[in-house]
């Protein structure tokens, strides 16, 4: 899954530029209000608002937008009603793709997406199309620099990670979504520093795209997504060669 996890550095370093022009606290106030709604305005008790909150703080959202957002969600005071919803799809070369997304309009959303689908060489499908494909996993992102590689492997594997996996200049511990918090804080408690942590939708197989057609393809399609205000997060199951991956991402 190298091409994966180049990737995710992609979107990481994007992500930063997001939040340099705001568009990222589009997506986190979403998911702070939705959280807010469905489990509540305690984030002490409610481990989806607190996963929100500190994406928020990640991104240097001020802490009265975070407050206000909860309230919205909790009803306190008015505001859009925004509800979650799921679509499936396949991207060029048979790539299964799951969008979460946040929306107030379903009929709006689902239109742009088949719209986005199709000009990228890829089609909206039914539910339950490709979403047999993924699980759901805990990823905890580490750098290497500065860590140990045995300690690393030691702390994750003991306090209940199912695979620790190296990649350039990071360690990406893998865990159930049960033991998530428990290797997060075995991690934090270690004083090992988190570059990121989150639940995330793994692929149990993937699809192999050597055409660098169908990759340029692929990333846009993903990139055009995850652009739509609507979406919060894009999973899919490519498996790119590097090399095509570091040669078609320039051209984005």
């Amino acid at each position: 899954m190298a091409g994966h996890s180049h990737w995710a550095q992609i979107k990481r370093k994007k992500a930063a530029q997001d939040a340099k022009r705001g568009k990222i606290f589009t997506k986190l106030i979403r998911e702070i209000m939705v959280a807010a709604r469905l489990g509540g305005g305690d984030p002490s008790a409610n481990p989806r608002l607190r996963a929100a909150i500190q994406a928020a703080r990640a991104a240097n959202m001020p802490k009265e937008n975070i407050e206000r957002a909860i309230r919205k969600g909790t009803g306190q005071e008015p505001g859009t009603r925004w509800e979650e919803a799921t679509y499936e799809g396949y991207g060029p070369g048979g790539v299964a793709v799951l969008i979460e997304s946040v929306t107030d309009n379903k009929r709006r959303t689902v239109g742009e997406l088949r719209h986005i689908f199709s000009k990228c060489g890829g089609n909206l499908a039914e539910p339950g199309a490709v979403s047999w494909i993924f699980e759901q996993k805990g990823l905890i992102v580490v750098s290497t620099e500065g860590n140990d590689e045995e300690h690393i492997f030691s702390v994750a594997l003991e306090a209940g990670a199912e695979d620790v996996r190296e990649y350039e200049k990071e360690f990406e511990i893998i865990t159930s979504p049960q033991e998530f918090e428990d290797v997060k804080k075995a991690l934090e408690d270690a004083g090992i520093k988190i570059e990121s942590a989150k639940i995330t939708m793994v692929p149990k197989t993937t699809v192999k795209l050597q055409e660098e057609k169908a990759v340029q393809q692929m990333l846009r399609l993903l990139e055009a997504l995850e652009d739509h205000d609507d979406v919060q997060r894009v999973y899919a199951n490519f498996d790119i060669p590097d090399e095509l991956m570091e040669r078609a991402s320039t051209n984005l």
